[in-house]
């Protein structure tokens, strides 16, 4: 479990390789969350840009957009100030 995990928030990586990939990525690197392969690019037209984070609340609606490699902290801090880990 990831520390956001512990703090009622799914992590999910989503990417547009393939799933083979996607699967030796997270082997490699040890990534325990779900990530998806976004072939088709269904999600990839919904959320566009280059490597963005989004944190989406339960609701469906977006809360915090962060382009490129995120700051855990950053993130952990904002779920904490928007209640969402409750």
């Amino acid at each position: 479990m990831t520390i956001l995990e512990g703090l009622n928030t799914q992590v999910m990586g989503i990417s547009r390789d393939s799933m083979d990939t996607v699967k030796r990525f997270a082997e490699e690197f040890g990534i325990t969350y779900p990530l998806i392969s976004d072939g088709g690019g269904v999600v990839k037209k919904l959320y566009p840009g280059e490597r963005i984070n989004y944190l989406i609340d339960k609701t469906g609606t977006i809360r915090l957009i962060v382009r490129g490699v995120p700051d855990n902290r950053l993130i952990i801090d904002k779920v904490k100030a928007l209640g969402l880990h409750k």
